[in-house]
């Protein structure tokens, strides 16, 4: 298939369709139209964008096209199709400043700043950590999803250290440091309450939301064969009244895994808007306490995670490099004011 570029995006030259949505409907869902299923399951879409899809014919149930009132069922495959092939893979170099911790030939490491996306996806085509990388660096080598230098990634709204390959040979050493859990990653978080262990262990599989796909959640031992095995440790940094402030050193490596894991044992992490740290969960009922908490979401309008440490043996002198980049001033100053709270509720 040609495509030709224009201002809307690629233009089709045949009646071929890409796949940019599959979802599959759990074994227990309730009957629930099609249209309503997908705005909890495609992030940033719009009942209008979904209706205008129905209409269009792009929306398949089990192979077949429906209309916008179609009732999902349990087990129902819906699959959203369009002329145009996903524009994540329509990678465009874009001159964005990069901090960069350290660089050789074989790899680099960047601190990420808070609200860049690390890798083009639904609704965030550009601006992101990948179309930053291909405009300054050459012939980047694609990871097994075809995204450029990507060994790892973080979360939009988390700030801090990632890895990037610059060659075949750092890309396959990397990938499998990180496959075989021996790197080393310590993210520093704010969390809601008063966490009872100065430490300890969370254990728990971790997989897509049943009800809501844009969230992550820990499934029992007896959901046998859903999610993925994850391990966080945690150790208390500093007990700051109505939340604490925590080192978080990940075994694996999960999507959200922290903002899960955290949620599970039942502190979330400040301001997570997603898994709803964006409440105020512990403290008091006065009304000068929710205005210096709105303050502290003000200062820190995201979750409260940074990517602290990140360590790896270097894929061609095999040396173990380790690297820290300090904890960005909105987290710092919400930090402090927390600080100042319960120095005075003392």
């Amino acid at each position: 298939m040609t495509t030709t570029n224009t201002p809307e995006g690629p233009e089709p030259q045949s009646d071929e369709l890409y796949e940019h949505y599959s979802f599959t409907a759990s074994e227990g869902q309730e009957p629930l139209r099609v249209d309503k299923f997908l705005m909890n399951f495609v992030e940033n879409a719009t009942r209008n964008k979904i209706q205008k899809a129905a209409k269009n014919g792009s929306i398949e149930v089990n192979g077949k096209v429906v209309k916008q009132n179609y009732k999902v069922k349990g087990n129902d495959v819906v699959r959203v199709l369009f002329e145009h092939p996903p524009y994540e893979y329509l990678l465009t170099p874009e001159e964005i400043p990069l901090d960069i911790v350290y660089e050789d030939d074989d790899v680099l490491v960047v601190n990420k700043v808070a609200g860049m996306v690390v890798h083009p996806g639904h609704g965030n085509y550009s601006g992101t950590l990948i179309n930053a990388l291909i405009y300054h660096f050459d012939n980047l080598p694609n990871n097994s999803s075809d995204r450029p230098g990507l060994v790892h990634r973080i979360d939009k709204d988390t700030s801090g250290l990632l890895v990037i390959a610059k060659t075949e040979h750092a890309m396959t050493h990397l990938s499998k440091q990180f496959f075989n859990k021996t790197t080393e990653r310590e993210y520093v978080a704010l969390v809601w309450g008063n966490i009872e262990n100065n430490e300890g262990t969370i254990e728990g599989n971790i997989g897509r939301h049943p009800k809501n796909r844009l969230q992550n959640t820990v499934y029992k031992d007896d959901d046998e064969g859903l999610g993925k095995p994850a391990v966080t440790h945690y150790k208390v940094l500093d007990r700051l009244g109505y939340v604490t402030l925590v080192s978080c050193k990940l075994e694996t490596g999960r999507t959200h895994q922290i903002r899960v894991h955290m949620k599970y044992i039942g502190h979330t992490l400040f301001n997570d808007e997603r898994y709803g740290g964006n409440a105020i969960l512990k403290g008091t009922s006065f009304s000068k306490y929710k205005q210096f908490v709105d303050n502290c979401f003000k200062i820190l309008p995201r979750q409260a995670l940074h990517a602290k440490t990140l360590g790896f043996i270097h894929p061609t002198s095999g040396q173990l490099m380790r690297f820290e980049a300090p904890i960005p001033e909105d987290m710092t100053t919400c930090i402090a004011k927390w600080k100042g709270y319960a120095t005075h509720q003392q």
